[in-house]
């Protein structure tokens, strides 16, 4: 059986990758200017923020306390839809922040005249949105497959 530090960092992995994916991808697609080694940036930074993330803050802990404390039963819907929500207030501010801010600085530093905040704004907006669903999606998927393959 598998403990549950091990579980956390591959979970970590596993949503933070896809979330970093994403996230990468549609924020250089919507910049305009797509490239693949600005993508390729993108995710690196990303995924790494989001794996650091994922192992300084217990969000398994945090979800299952919330759980609790609210009188849900873990696994039912109203549960998985407060495990996202916590996912992703946990993720997404801190990565979106700084991946707005990166393109944001490379932008003006090229003599580009665009306003932070509302860049950043529509930035949380949908990476809040995209970020929450994927975790609703895929973390019950995710750990069928972490505690399937320790067995």
């Amino acid at each position: 059986m598998m403990d549950t530090r091990k579980a956390g960092i591959k979970m970590s992995l596993m949503i933070g990758g896809t979330i970093s994916f994403v996230n990468s991808l549609v924020g250089t697609l919507s910049s305009g200017r797509f490239t693949f080694g600005g993508f390729l940036l993108s995710f690196l930074i990303s995924f790494l923020i989001g794996f650091g993330l994922g192992l300084l803050i217990p969000i398994k802990k945090i979800g299952d306390t919330l759980i609790r404390k609210n009188g849900l039963q873990p696994g039912t819907r109203k549960a998985r839809l407060l495990e996202a929500l916590v996912s992703d207030l946990v993720y997404s501010p801190i990565m979106t922040f700084v991946m707005v801010y990166l393109a944001y600085s490379q932008a003006t530093s090229h003599g580009a005249k665009i306003p932070f905040g509302p860049m950043l704004l529509k930035s949380e907006c949908i990476s809040f949105v995209a970020a929450f669903i994927l975790s609703f999606l895929l973390t019950p998927f995710y750990t069928k497959l972490i505690f399937k393959k320790s067995n």
